[in-house]
């Protein structure tokens, strides 16, 4: 049974009927809570996670997490939904379209890369009525934009936005079978005496705390890997760091850093209040994590794309404060 519930969702009070979807070619590879968000789209976003959770929606008659990827052929019960349109969304601020707009680094007819700005979430929720997926799509409005991977709200730099759904399922394709190299600049606590160092530690999530996720390296979890590159030292204060990450798990960098015993500066939930606290002293308002490149092979053709972004202002302005100032010999 496939039934329309759009007109349904927009009476005051009415409630939709408990649909049966089959995931078509052009569906499959999608993430089911954006596939839900798509289907429900005046139904806030923290109502649909909580669908998730409740066990109302269904994927061939089983439970699902938000992470679960659809493929082909699955059927996707969608269970019905009662909303008051007054909780529709409306439209993302002016201001906000035009930064997102400005922050756009990178286009052709199959990509976007977006220097993705400290503060912006990729997606509404959380607080945030909209978010940087909301914003482009607001602005552009006859494209089909979804993201090719995410970013935590506090961290800046590349992210990738595919305009249609092939770019879509083969970056995704990629992702999965590590064809796709993600770099990132890191300011680390102390003074990292590990080298390059392969950090090879399984991550599990768990419940969430105060609505957001805690992660942990749990035995049990998922395969995650980040390799750290020592780039510069800050006496016993800060190294700043490489990272690259050939899995991208959920905070897994900073869970990563932590268990090296070199949390991330600025990092509230797995780092040090004390050294945290030190470096806000000293202008960092944020966790020091940026995005710096993506490289990859394009599937098929074997093009190579490389896009990167700098270091920003504030984060820049940071490095300054902890560099050690070199003082002139004095003139004879």
């Amino acid at each position: 049974m496939n039934t329309n519930s759009g007109d349904a969702l927009h009476l005051k009070g009415a409630k939709s009927p408990v649909t049966l979807k089959t995931v078509t070619d052009e569906e499959a590879g999608q993430r089911i809570d954006n596939f839900l968000m798509r289907h429900f789209k005046t139904v806030p976003r923290s109502r649909v996670y909580r669908l998730l959770r409740k066990g109302e929606v269904r994927v061939n008659r089983k439970r699902i997490e938000a992470e679960y990827r659809l493929v082909l052929g699955d059927e996707v019960r969608l269970p019905p939904v009662r909303i008051d349109t007054r909780e529709a969304p409306g439209r993302p601020s002016t201001s906000l379209l035009e930064l997102i707009e400005k922050a756009v680094i990178f286009q052709d007819r199959h990509l976007l890369v977006i220097d993705k700005p400290s503060g912006i979430a990729v997606h509404g929720g959380s607080g945030m009525s909209f978010g940087l997926i909301e914003a482009l799509r607001a602005s552009r409005p006859r494209e089909s934009l979804e993201l090719v991977h995410r970013l935590d709200r506090d961290t800046s730099g590349c992210l990738l936005v595919a305009r249609d759904r092939a770019t879509l399922t083969s970056l995704h394709a990629l992702i999965r079978e590590g064809g796709m190299q993600k770099t990132y600049m890191a300011l680390v606590a102390g003074s990292w005496q590990l080298g390059t160092k392969r950090i090879d530690a399984p991550l599990a999530t768990e419940a969430r705390e105060r609505g957001e996720r805690h992660v942990r390296v749990a035995s049990g979890g998922k395969a995650s890997v980040s390799n750290f590159k020592p780039l510069q030292f800050f006496g016993a204060r800060a190294t700043l760091m490489e990272v690259g990450i050939p899995t991208g798990r959920t905070h897994q960098i900073r869970v990563h850093a932590n268990h090296a015993g070199h949390p991330l500066l600025g990092d509230d939930k797995y780092g040090e209040h004390q050294r945290n606290a030190e470096m806000k002293a000293l202008g960092l308002k944020r966790i020091f994590l940026h995005a710096q490149s993506v490289a990859f092979e394009w599937p098929g053709s074997g093009v190579p794309f490389h896009v990167s972004a700098p270091l920003p202002a504030d984060l820049v302005a940071v490095i300054d404060a902890i560099t050690p100032v070199k003082r002139k010999p004095a003139k004879r």
